[in-house]
């Protein structure tokens, strides 16, 4: 089944938001085994969106739009929809009713003329239900293909997705798709194909797709099988193959699992306090380890020392360190991380200082270079890394990697 995408509104166009919506969707249409090969977008007018839905329908079994369902005027995609397949419009009772209830439950007494808008509808059209909004999603089946249209906000087009588009599209389905996550951290995106180049050039079923990520590597696993037992069994043979290879990089086999969660649930298993202190991080480990629930177990606290004076008076650093070596150094980086272990009481902390640019760098101290020093129950070890890109990609960079160091080191603990 090949399936094509096209998100409406002219502010994705314009980039005031991220359409977030379409890679959403593509991941999911993937994991059952549906192939996007088209993406676009189109600003709120109906000839363009018309045009763009003409030469959908002629490639694809199944066209999905998102956006463009709600009350205004520029809301065009279910009437234009509706157009193009030659369907009148009428006004559905069961999805009025569903907009009543929609406002009395966010307690909003006045329900504005335009907002019964939503509730047209096309002839012959199957109605999905809307949990989270008033916009009610479509699915208009013609000959030869599939026409969905679903809500443009992120939290109400992921549920509706997930609650009827999903088990719409898997229902005629004989085969099974059933896939593994392996992820990787700490080795480079060409490093780590290079290493299973042999697996991928021989795949067939299961098959092995990549997805680099900032200092990651994800894998997908996925077998087409007859039951999910089936795929399961051609699954687990190449996810071992892959855990042998890339050894203690592997931080998890779970796709629901982030490098923090996982580092987290290692502080807890082992019963292990956790402080951080960020210089060109600007506080995203920190920010990072509180979005995980439950991390007030073992975090106690963040501090962002990104003045010299701060390092001293919060860490502890000396001043002769700072004189002699200067603030992004092994040496600096060493004494922040005993000095913010020390001073919160932690067993773990880890600290970063370096050079995020793009001015600042020197021939001696470039920009990219990064010193993160890493505490691990009165073992000190400090490591050098040089980074590419943007400040904002230096950051996160240097952020996945100290995470990730201080997860090997809990290994070599444990």
């Amino acid at each position: 089944m090949v399936a094509e995408l096209i998100s409406v509104g002219t502010e994705i166009l314009m980039g005031n938001i991220v359409n977030t919506n379409a890679a959403y969707l593509s991941r999911k249409l993937a994991q059952i085994g549906v192939s996007v090969y088209y993406q676009s977008t189109v600003g709120d007018n109906k000839e363009r969106l018309a045009q763009a839905m003409k030469q959908a329908i002629f490639r694809a079994d199944v066209v999905i739009l998102s956006g463009g369902l709600g009350p205004t005027k520029d809301d065009v995609t279910k009437e234009v929809a509706a157009e193009v397949l030659g369907r009148t419009m009428s006004l559905d009772e069961r999805t009025m009713e569903r907009i009543r209830e929609y406002f009395v439950r966010v307690k909003k007494d006045t329900i504005t003329e335009n907002n019964w808008k939503q509730a047209m509808v096309p002839e012959g059209a199957i109605i999905l239900d809307n949990h989270n909004g008033t916009a009610p999603g479509i699915i208009m089946e013609e000959k030869n293909t599939t026409v969905i249209l679903l809500p443009g906000p992120p939290n109400e087009l992921t549920l509706m997705f997930e609650e009827s588009v999903l088990p719409y599209l898997q229902k005629d389905e004989k085969k099974v798709l059933y896939s593994r996550m392996v992820k990787v951290c700490g080795i480079g995106e060409s490093q780590a194909e290079t290493m299973i180049q042999d697996l991928i050039d021989s795949q067939s079923n299961p098959t092995i797709a990549p997805y680099a990520k900032t200092g990651e590597v994800h894998f997908r696993i996925t077998a087409l099988a007859s039951t999910k037992e089936e795929g399961r069994a051609l699954v687990k043979p190449v996810v071992e193959e892959l855990k042998k290879r890339f050894k203690k990089a592997v931080y998890t086999t779970k796709e629901e699992v982030t490098l923090e969660e996982k580092l987290v649930k290692m502080l807890k298993k082992r019963g292990l306090t956790m402080s951080t202190a960020e210089s060109c991080t600007g506080g995203m480990i920190a920010a990072k380890l509180v979005n995980v629930s439950g991390v007030s177990e073992v975090f106690r606290s963040g501090a962002v020392t990104y003045a010299n004076e701060a390092k001293m008076q919060l860490l502890g650093v000396k001043k002769k360190t700072l004189r002699k070596y200067g603030a992004v150094s092994a040496q600096t980086a060493e004494e922040m991380a005993i000095g913010a272990a020390m001073n919160q009481d932690t067993d773990v902390a880890v600290a970063v200082t370096g050079i995020a640019g793009p001015d600042g760098g020197t021939k001696e101290k470039p920009v990219g270079l990064v010193y993160i020093g890493c505490y691990v129950c009165g073992q000190v070890n400090v490591y050098e890394c040089h980074f590419t890109g943007t400040r904002e990609k230096i950051r996160e960079s240097t952020t996945i990697m100290a995470l990730n160091l201080i997860r090997l080191m809990l290994l070599k603990e444990g």
